[in-house]
């Protein structure tokens, strides 16, 4: 799975999906850490921008099972990653992987 270069364009799905991301990241920052103006994009990454720990994404694969139910398993998702992957992870990676998830269960379903 590729990330979106800063030429492609976003479809409604992930434009749909990045605004529903970027609240539950917006909850998360501020519960945690008093951060309410963090802006977030495809391009942001969780390590480096958001500084999140592991500690936050198991808070925000709660937050996604809420929002989207057994469709999204961002867990699954985390594990077919190397170390250095998840280091480097973006949101727009997941957006694209909740995206097709979401397909997924759609046509399964």
């Amino acid at each position: 799975m590729t990330s979106p270069t800063p030429h492609s364009p976003v479809t409604a799905e992930e434009e749909s999906v990045l605004a529903d991301l970027t609240e539950m990241l917006a909850r998360l920052l501020e519960d945690e850490y008093g951060l309410d103006d963090v802006e977030i994009g495809m391009h942001t990454t969780f390590n480096r921008d958001l500084e999140l720990e592991s500690i936050d994404l198991v808070t925000l694969a709660g937050l996604l099972q809420e929002r989207y139910g057994d469709r999204v398993n961002f867990a699954e998702f985390l594990a077919g990653m190397e170390f250095d992957e998840i280091i480097e992870l973006t949101v727009g990676r997941l957006v694209e992987y909740v995206v097709t998830s979401l397909k997924a269960a759609a046509e399964a379903g």
